[in-house]
This record gives structure tokens, sequence and C-alpha cells, in this order.
């Protein structure tokens, strides 16, 4: 399957750019890279009726409430652990509220290397069950965090939307060999988040990778969004396998012609059409 053509003059302008690899940046640095970029493609995303910054169990939140909202959805930001923010994913929450018709709680957890594993999850836990949400979702490293999360919370939430997840901290899959060093994200950079979100911790603790887990019966119904053209993609899917040989009702949408970090360029059709779909099934699952 051939890139989607707008995805691919995103790539073009990355390769023209000068500078060292991604994985090579200070991280102050990469992260003003990583909001930039955002700001740039991701636009501003649909007017929503409320929007408010606040905190919930003592964790930074925006929450935005559309007119006919009729459920919480706590959402978790992607960046490795070690970079966005909660304006990172302001226009994909946005849009993800008005299409769900849900309010959505936008958790700017504790990022690394100053504030490494678990405190991430520790926020993510806390916060999603302070403001009693009835989903948890999020992308990349949030993906990773909203899946524990879904662990710890199975018996309050009713769904987990689960986009571009990292499960497992092998980085070995056949996706790596064969797209890395072509689509953004490398093996490189995901080595070097692993790295400063354990900061010496057990990799394969469950905790850190929920593909690990023995046991993932009684979780809550999942949908689970991989790009065809990210190295993520082989976990996403097989934490997808895995949540259904459990027998944890799962929806698994590969979306062709797709990068990674696509989800929250809401600038680009493919962005919007797949958040479309992922809030339709938000919607279905909060009746």
């Amino acid at each position: 399957m051939s890139l989607d053509a707008e995805l691919r003059l995103i790539l073009d302008g990355w390769a023209a750019l000068d500078g060292p690899p991604a994985h090579e940046v200070p991280v102050e640095q990469a992260r003003q890279a990583h909001l930039a970029e955002t700001q740039r493609l991701a636009g501003e995303g649909p007017a929503v009726a409320h929007v408010e910054d606040t905190t919930a169990a003592g964790v930074g939140v925006r929450i935005y409430t559309p007119e006919d909202a009729r459920g919480t959805i706590a959402y978790l930001h992607g960046g490795g652990w070690v970079l966005g923010s909660r304006e990172s994913v302001d226009a994909v929450c946005r849009a993800l509220g008005v299409e769900a018709q849900a309010r959505v709680v936008n958790i700017d957890y504790r990022l690394a290397p100053e504030h490494p594993f678990p405190a991430a999850l520790d926020d993510a836990v806390d916060a999603t069950r302070a403001v009693e949400a009835d989903v948890v979702a999020g992308d990349s490293a949030g993906g990773n965090l909203a899946a524990v999360v879904a662990r710890r919370l199975k018996d309050e939430l009713k769904f987990q939307l689960l986009i571009y997840p990292v499960t497992d901290a092998g980085i070995d899959t056949p996706s790596y060999r064969e797209l890395d060093e072509h689509f953004g994200l490398t093996a490189a950079a995901m080595r070097r988040f692993w790295t400063l979100y354990l900061d010496g911790a057990d990799g394969f603790d469950p905790d850190a990778s929920p593909l690990r887990l023995q046991d993932l019966g009684g979780l809550p119904p999942a949908y689970v969004l991989t790009a065809s053209h990210d190295v993520l993609r082989d976990e996403g899917e097989a934490y997808a396998a895995a949540l259904e040989r459990a027998g944890v009702p799962v929806t698994l949408n590969r979306v062709e012609g797709a990068i990674h970090g696509f989800w929250r360029w809401q600038t680009t059709a493919i962005s919007r059409r797949a958040v479309h779909e992922a809030a339709a099934a938000v919607r279905s699952a909060l009746g």
C-alpha cells in the first residue's frame, strides 16, 4: 500500500531538513520541535462549547465539553513519555469530543526524564479515576498508558481507545525491521524514549509493557488503531490479538497509507477520517 499523498508531502518536508537525527536532539529542543510540528499540522480543531484548564487529582487537565456530551473520555497524549503536552493534542481532542459527543479530559501527565516510570502512569490512573471517565484513550506512549489504565480501572471503564499504542519494550518486531529509518519514528528514537522513561526500571514489567501481561481477561472492550507504515504497527496488532484471545471484544483498524503521528494532524483528510471512525466506536460504547 502506497503512502497517503498528504503524508508523503510531510515526510518529504522532513527529509529536506538539515540537522541531527531526532534521537540525538536535546530533550528541550525536541519538545519545542514536537509542539511546533503539531501547531503546523494539527490546525485549531473544531470549536467546542466549553473548554477549561483545571486539575484532577493534582494533575493538570484541559476539559472539552460539547453541548451534547453524554460521557467522559480521559485522553493521554503521545510523545514517548518525554515529549508532548495537552497542547500537542488539543485539536484532536476537540475533534474527538465533538464527533463522539463526549466530554474529553486531556491529561497533562508528568514527563520523563524529570519524572521517570511510573510517574506518568500514576498521574494517568489518578486523573482518569478522579474525572470518573467512561473511556480511556491515548496515542503512542499515551496508548501505552491508556492500556495499563484500562487494566487498573477495568471495573470502572466502558471502553478503551488505543491509537498506535506502544505495548512492548522489545523493539524487535518485523515492522521495526521493515519500516525503520523510512517513515518518521525510528527504532533509535524508541530506544531513547524507553531509556529515559524507565530510568533503569524493568521494561518488561506489564505496567511498562502491557503485552507481557499473562492474563488480559475482563478488560473493557477495545478499539485499536494502527498505521500501516509505523514501526509500532506489529506490537499494537499483537496487543489487539492478545486481548481477543482473552475474550475481550476488539475492533482492530489498520489505517493503510498512514505513518506514526498522523492521528494528531487534523489538517489532513486521513486524520479526520480516522478520528471520525474511532469516535463512532466510542459513541456506540457510550450508548
